[in-house]
């Protein structure tokens, strides 16, 4: 079975609207990646050393990471000789096999809930990477799911963010816990977890400030706020989301980098990846990084935040493809 038809069958036990979101989302790389790759092999057919040259170029200009790019190249050149590939054609497939491959994790990827009560989900991450947006998206989902979901209101140094938090509060329908602009952020999660026992919340969702990740001050703020966390309910918070901007590309991947090894991260969110071209970010973010993404945002309407399925993001990559080989295979067969 062709791998293709391979990577059809794997989602078609999925959510035929969640396939949608991933490939709407994922359009702008579709277009500056996939398109210029099957351009290349149009114009090239064969495999020489300036076909490879233009495709690393199509992969580094996609963010996937010029590490993880030299890697991938070595190993398109011994696939293609262990394989015998002299058509260009005849690599997409390779490609997108290897592609999966990277994107593939044996870590879960999936939100770690607390079992046995409140769930604490504290969000790091410097301004304007969408934070507050992702916080409110992730209250639609879980009350959603039926569950009881409150807000913490712990970014008091960014002048509109704790309006900002209650006005996606009020469209989700979830209180938020709040002080004035300015205050203790950690008194704040004091209140919050409070709230959460008394009112026999499920969730927690707490937003915190996010000034540049060189500051020292902001790192003894959010260890601060781990503490008073932990001293109210023990084994919390029991997740740390680092929000990235994929628009960001690379600097995405720096900040994860400095920002994640200093604040005990345990899973990355990917926002804005309909708004770039630059979608290979996730996986240069997956090669170096020992951080899970857990959830990307794939638009701006409140269910275009998804788990991140490296399944699903393969195929909406290359569904044009996709449906270029069945087309072909419909018609070999009426010959």
């Amino acid at each position: 079975m062709s791998f293709f038809k391979k990577l059809k069958e794997s989602i078609s036990t999925k959510t035929e609207s969640v396939t949608n979101i991933f490939k709407d989302g994922l359009e702008k790389t579709r277009k500056g990646f996939v398109e210029k790759v099957s351009d290349l092999v149009i114009r090239r057919k064969k495999i020489d050393e300036e076909f490879y040259e233009e495709l690393e170029e199509i992969l580094i200009g996609a963010d996937v990471g010029v590490n993880t790019v030299m890697d991938l190249i070595d190993d398109l050149r011994a696939e293609v000789k262990k394989r015998k590939i002299q058509d260009a054609a005849e690599l997409q497939p390779v490609l997108s096999e290897k592609l999966t491959a990277l994107l593939r994790s044996e870590q879960n990827n999936s939100l770690n809930m607390n079992k046995d009560g409140i769930t604490v989900i504290l969000f790091v991450g410097v301004n304007g990477v969408g934070k507050t947006t992702t916080i409110g998206k992730l209250a639609h989902r879980f009350k959603n799911e039926g569950k009881k979901v409150l807000l913490a209101a712990g970014d008091t140094f960014r002048a509109g963010a704790i309006e900002q938090l209650e006005v996606w509060g009020q469209r989700a329908g979830v209180d938020v816990i709040k002080q004035q602009a300015g205050s203790d952020p950690a008194a704040v999660m004091f209140d919050a977890v409070q709230a959460a026992k008394q009112r026999g919340a499920d969730v927690l969702l707490c937003d915190t400030a996010g000034r540049l990740q060189n500051k020292t001050n902001l790192m003894e703020e959010l260890n601060k706020i781990f503490r008073v966390i932990q001293r109210e309910i023990p084994g919390a918070p029991h997740e740390v989301l680092m929000v990235l901007d994929a628009t960001t590309g690379q600097n995405a991947l720096s900040q994860a980098k400095l920002f994640g090894e200093k604040s005990g991260v345990t899973g990355l969110v990917l926002t804005k990846l309909d708004g770039t071209a630059k979608g290979g970010i996730v996986i240069a973010i997956r090669q170096e990084m020992d951080i899970p993404v857990k959830l990307v945002g794939l638009g701006e309407k409140a269910d275009d935040l998804q788990p991140f399925d490296s399944e699903q993001f393969v195929h909406a990559l290359f569904a044009g493809l996709i449906q270029d080989a069945e087309t072909e295979e419909a018609d070999n067969e009426v010959k």
